[in-house]
């Protein structure tokens, strides 16, 4: 876990050489924006074979998406930007390293899902690197 410490002095858009969209948005097989922080993510078994290939940041997130997470509980897990998660996360899934769920509408208004989004988005920490602060605003 200390080597995703490190990657709190870089700043989130040279992770992302300053793109605010996945290749998977840019090429057209976006989803017609930003991933949705409640998206699911798992390592397919092409992005397992291929992690000692995998620059820093791809490589810590296919190995934690061996179980699949939202990209909320994943951004958190390993310390970074939430928007870094995602162009990386449509990156991988461009690449077929990952594969994406991403939830219908329905779902996302689910209180229960969207009460462990809040929970995981409480999770990550400040620009500090300290946690936030659990209770309600």
């Amino acid at each position: 876990m200390e080597a995703t410490r490190s990657s709190l002095a870089v700043r989130p858009f040279l992770l992302t050489a300053g793109r605010v969209a996945g290749a998977g948005f840019a090429a057209g097989g976006g989803t017609g924006g930003p991933l949705p922080l409640e998206t699911q993510v798992v390592s397919t078994s092409q992005g397992l074979s291929a992690l000692e290939r995998l620059t820093f940041e791809h490589h810590a997130i296919v190995d934690a998406c061996r179980v699949p997470q939202s990209l909320a509980e994943l951004a958190a897990r390993l310390r970074l930007h939430l928007n870094v998660v995602r162009v990386i996360a449509d990156d991988l899934r461009s690449a077929g390293q990952l594969t994406v769920y991403v939830p219908q509408a329905s779902t996302a208004q689910d209180v229960s899902v969207l009460r462990r989004v809040i929970d995981g988005l409480r999770a990550v920490p400040d620009s500090r690197g300290l946690p936030r602060d659990n209770r309600p605003a």
